[in-house]
């Protein structure tokens, strides 16, 4: 990817969940992040919302950037017919790569997984390690219950209210489009 090219990181789920609006938002941020000429950052798998967010990038004109651990590749099947497809050692070094690769991060419907990345880079920004923003796209309310445990961290003396700060939480890919054009312009 160029230098000048903006490139947005998607944390999401490697299964489809069972709401199919999972699925219509995963492939509606790809095609929105390849109109806007966005590249996609992400974690390389060819399977859930991964595969579908990078499918729907692909299948718009849009880069595609992967990055999967050795341990993940038959597992996430890798898709390698990515403009780059990086394999590393370890999770935290895939992680680390994405998050490099990326002016922006946005977490879509995901489990554990999609939790790790996600507090990760939260807690990279809480100390100062970087600005880039962090957004979550709240489909069909997916995101009500993250948001409910950081106001009770906050609450319980756990985190300084700026915390909540650091992440935007939209409802629709439109709103996403926009909080995205605004960060990155």
């Amino acid at each position: 990817m160029t230098a000048t090219a903006k490139s947005v990181c998607v944390f999401c789920g490697s299964r489809a969940g069972t709401h199919p609006a999972y699925a219509r938002d995963a492939r509606a941020t790809g095609a929105m992040l390849a109109q806007n000429g966005w590249g996609l950052v992400y974690g390389a798998g060819d399977v859930g919302l991964m595969g579908l967010v990078a499918k729907a990038t692909q299948s718009h004109g849009g880069r595609t950037f992967g990055v999967i651990p050795v341990h993940l590749v038959a597992r996430e099947v890798g898709k390698r017919d990515l403009d780059s497809y990086v394999i590393t050692e370890t999770m935290h070094e895939r992680k680390k790569v994405m998050f490099m690769n990326a002016d922006a991060i946005v977490l879509l419907p995901g489990g554990a997984g999609s939790l790790d990345e996600f507090f990760e880079v939260l807690t990279w920004r809480q100390l100062s390690l970087h600005a880039k923003p962090i957004i979550l796209l709240n489909t069909e309310n997916y995101w009500a219950p993250l948001s409910a445990l950081m106001d009770h961290i906050v609450a319980q003396g756990f985190a300084d209210a700026s915390v909540q700060g650091f992440i935007t939480t939209v409802p629709d890919v439109p709103s996403l489009e926009a909080t995205l054009r605004a960060a990155l312009s």
